[in-house]
């Protein structure tokens, strides 16, 4: 299947699957992928996480229900896959900005989210320069926070903007006086390693410097970044985030590339004296396999 195809199959799934518990990882297998990259494809693609989607399409469907038969609401939310009342109402609440027993009254405002498609047509409006390139093995020095997928879109530049302001990322910064890493050329990384194998949906997400032999990593972690095919883009810090939701929301599927499941996505920071950040030139690594 193309990625497009996978996609579709994925979403209509969650669309065949609203009436009951649906698990990120059970759509994920149906789009032939792993939950970290399956995550990054869908909210790249709908500009929303997909458990958010689910969460509101299985409202939009709880509200027609409501209006629309005689149903207890404990029984609407058993049909919806909760096993709480309390949690189907907070949730409901949360998208309709009513209690579900408020939702049979006349004259009520609920909100309706639609279905979405994967965008078959590719129209070619994005033009994005890449080159493949084979990386050694090498470590990053650092800090590190697990996050859900939808838990970092929601509070991760937050954490990370107030660590870069405290004493321990100077610290961490200095230990290389900003000089670049021998094998990435960067004075500053991110890395995301997937939790392929977690209980939940989590990656790790590291924020430091490329390991050498100069440096004293004592009290800081060392994350092993293995070595990897990557396909790499560069941009700006300002179009950093597009560049992302481009990357998985269309190079993918228009080149057929696959990601390499258990490496980490790398990202280089490379800061230019007396610009805006905005302006920092920044480089992503995605991991990849040839095409299937």
């Amino acid at each position: 299947m193309t990625w497009p195809q996978r996609m579709n199959a994925a979403v209509e799934y969650i669309e065949g699957n609203l009436d009951g518990v649906l698990s990120i990882e059970d759509v994920a297998k149906v789009a032939c992928c792993s939950k970290y990259h399956f995550h990054r494809m869908f909210y790249a693609s709908f500009k929303i996480t997909c458990a958010e989607y689910i969460r509101r399409r299985k409202h939009t469907l709880a509200a027609v229900e409501i209006l629309n038969s005689d149903n207890k609401i404990v029984d609407i939310a058993l049909m919806y896959g909760y096993d709480s009342p309390n949690a189907f109402t907070r949730a409901f609440r949360n998208i309709h900005g009513i209690n579900p027993s408020r939702a049979r009254s006349k004259s009520v405002t609920l909100a309706s989210y639609n279905r979405v498609f994967f965008p078959i047509d590719n129209k070619g409006r994005e033009k994005m320069n890449y080159k493949i390139i084979e990386s050694p093995q090498f470590q990053v020095v650092g800090k590190s926070k697990s996050f859900e997928f939808e838990k970092f879109v929601k509070g991760g530049p937050k954490f990370w903007k107030e660590y870069v302001g405290s004493k321990n990322y100077q610290e961490l910064y200095s230990l290389s006086g900003g000089r670049p890493g021998p094998k990435t050329g960067a004075p500053l990384l991110s890395a995301y390693f997937p939790k392929a194998d977690g209980k939940r949906d989590e990656f790790v997400d590291v924020l430091g410097i490329e390991e050498t032999t100069e440096i004293d990593s004592s009290g800081f972690e060392v994350h092993t970044v293995p070595s990897a095919t990557y396909a790499e883009f560069n941009c700006t810090y300002k179009s950093s985030m597009k560049t992302n939701r481009y990357i998985y929301g269309e190079w993918f599927s228009s080149t057929g590339y696959e990601r390499d499941v258990n490496k980490p996505d790398i990202v280089a920071y490379f800061p230019i004296p007396f610009r805006p950040m905005n302006q920092m030139c920044v480089r992503w690594w995605i991991p990849i396999i040839g095409k299937q």
